[in-house]
């Protein structure tokens, strides 16, 4: 059940994708269709799970994911909502810090046995669900920076204060995540 939902999902927001692909390549907006031609390739990474012997990512997780996508990529990228709202850009790193943090838990889960959870301190807990978070807070800012350097030059059109902005919104979520965490870790 749970692959025929990934499947179904990444299949519809692949076709939703192409279609604004080939829209853009039309109307020939070099921008929005270099968004829908990076929307493609996110959108068919976690059908790579369905490859895998263990999922370790809840359904909740994967829906997440793709709504980060379509706020992201298609509101706020080829609708102009980053530009249009002010706000959407802070709103999109602080749920990018918790849903990242919850990967955190994911991951917990899969790697951790789980006869030995009760053993592993809530300190541990709470640093590794943090660790995930920020670092991919970090990672994007990195790739924003990168994608301005080579190709668009206005993922950070606010220069260094939008990127300290961003990095520490996503800190704060992520820090909201892991001490979530470290509170349930007996219900993890």
């Amino acid at each position: 059940m749970k692959s025929k939902i990934i499947l179904i999902l990444s299949i519809s927001f692949i076709i939703f994708m192409l279609f604004l692909l080939f829209f853009y390549l039309i109307k020939g907006d070099s921008s929005r269709w270099q968004v829908a031609l990076g929307g493609v390739i996110v959108s068919a990474l976690p059908s790579l799970l369905l490859f895998t012997k263990v999922n370790p990512f809840p359904i909740s997780l994967i829906v997440g994911y793709y709504l980060f996508l379509f706020c992201s990529l298609f509101l706020g990228s080829i609708e102009d909502f980053y530009n249009r709202f002010k706000w959407w850009d802070a709103v999109l790193h602080f749920y990018k810090g918790i849903f990242m943090g919850f990967v955190g838990v994911s991951l917990y889960k899969l790697f951790i046995a789980t006869r030995i959870q009760t053993r592993i301190s809530k300190w541990i807990i709470f640093l590794f669900v943090l660790s995930i978070s920020v670092n991919a807070t970090v990672l994007w800012e990195v790739y924003e920076f990168l994608g301005d350097l080579t190709f668009t030059h206005t993922m950070q059109s606010g220069g260094n204060t939008d990127t300290m902005y961003d990095i520490i919104i996503g800190m704060i979520s992520g820090l909201l995540t892991a001490i979530y965490s470290m509170k349930q870790r007996e219900k993890l």
